[in-house]
């Protein structure tokens, strides 16, 4: 691949979904789910009507937008939420989705996990808009949200082996022309879109580099990285975020107020709109040729084995990297790593020979063991154990 890094972002969780990005943060059997709000009566009064709405919404946040790998089990943690169907408006749906899609997507990084979960129809929409040569056939109509328009397309589970194998050697010969930076400005686009989604306050957010918070799940909204995605020249960026710490942590182990146990993450949230980027809108976003060969040096640009790519992998910068410029990176605020050296500390208190302890104390325990031993063998009258023989 040619064209550097792309991610999922705000702006995409809004175009797909529909869902708000701006408000407060998510924090704290289906078969019979079914069989009791499967339909509606006609005729219902207003409370009943309310009800069906609320059991429709927790089915949608359980199964579609949270999905775990249970499949037909809802949480009763969504209770609380759809109490009061006038204020879930003022919750920030798309960046918890955003913050669950990151979170399992870098679970099933490990290859001991074999299955995946999270709203897997908004990563799925996402590379059908962004990868052209990916999309099924017969999909060209499209309405709002823009992830229904893929609602009808199901993709069989046989061959699995051989599919993944051409999925990646289609992804490593992808060139800079085969992938869309910026699939929602067309005008087509444009004229199905809700009039709130491009409101400013929603498109400032966008640009933020902020914490993603649910529940007890914390991510980070590094669009940094990915600027060609909002018309900019994306230079050599930052390091990035060191939050392994935060990934290590779930929902259990007692009983604790997470906006105050995460009291710092969620302050980023609250201050998102200080944290917007300001960077230079160009006609022609893309890579820039420092960011290139930065990204040829330490990205890993191929998946496949040499075997199926037959090539010597010397592909060149494009000329177009080049004439983009160096590309500025935009101020922001440094926030502070957290890695997970709970491994180390723990070696630290067993004391092993890396904590530089003494361990003159356990030689002298087991000196003095050893003679406490001896002589009470010569106490019991010429029968004790020979020198030299091993104790048993």
């Amino acid at each position: 691949m040619l064209f550097g890094e792309c991610t999922i972002t705000f702006q995409d969780v809004a175009y797909q979904l529909g869902l708000p990005v701006d408000g407060r943060y998510v924090s704290g059997c289906l078969t019979d789910f079914h069989e009791t709000f499967g339909e509606c009566p006609e005729g219902a009064d207003e409370e009943t009507v309310r009800r069906f709405a609320r059991a429709y919404i927790m089915m949608l946040l359980g199964t579609q937008l949270f999905a775990d790998k249970s499949g037909n089990r809802i949480h009763i943690r969504w209770l609380p939420f759809v109490a009061r169907l006038e204020e879930m408006g003022g919750y920030s749906w798309g960046s918890a989705a955003l913050a669950w899609l990151y979170r399992c997507m870098c679970r099933v990084a490990n290859r001991h996990v074999v299955k995946l979960a999270g709203p897997l129809q908004l990563l799925q929409s996402w590379i059908f808009w962004r990868f052209p040569g990916f999309r099924p056939a017969g999909y060209d109509a499209f309405s709002w949200p823009l992830a229904s328009r893929w609602s009808g397309y199901n993709l069989g589970i046989s061959k699995k082996g051989p599919r993944v194998q051409m999925a990646r050697l289609r992804i490593d010969l992808l060139q800079a022309r085969d992938f869309i930076w910026m699939p929602y400005s067309t005008p087509d686009v444009l004229q199905v879109v809700h009039p709130e989604v491009l409101e400013p306050r929603h498109m400032m957010l966008w640009w933020c580099v902020t914490s993603l918070i649910y529940f007890a799940v914390v991510e980070w909204h590094q669009v940094d990285r990915v600027l060609p995605q909002f018309s900019g020249v994306q230079p050599p960026p930052h390091p990035a975020l060191n939050i392994d710490f935060l990934m290590s942590m779930d929902e259990r182990g007692g009983d604790r107020w997470l906006p105050s146990h995460l009291q710092h993450w969620h302050l980023h949230w609250e201050t998102r709109a200080d944290h917007v980027l300001r960077f230079d809108v160009v006609d022609d976003p893309g890579p820039s040729h420092e960011f290139l060969a930065w990204w040829h040096q330490h990205g890993k640009r191929f998946l496949s084995r040499e075997l199926y790519l037959g090539d010597p992998r010397g592909i060149p910068i494009p000329v177009e990297g080049t004439q983009r410029g160096a590309g500025r990176v935009p101020d922001m605020d440094r926030v502070d790593d957290v890695p997970d050296r709970r491994r180390v500390e723990r070696r630290a208190r067993v004391g092993t020979r890396r904590s530089q302890r003494d361990w003159r104390w356990l030689d002298q325990a087991m000196e003095e063991g050893d003679e406490a031993g001896r002589d009470g063998g010569r106490r019991r009258g010429g029968r004790g154990r020979r020198r030299g023989a091993a104790p048993r």
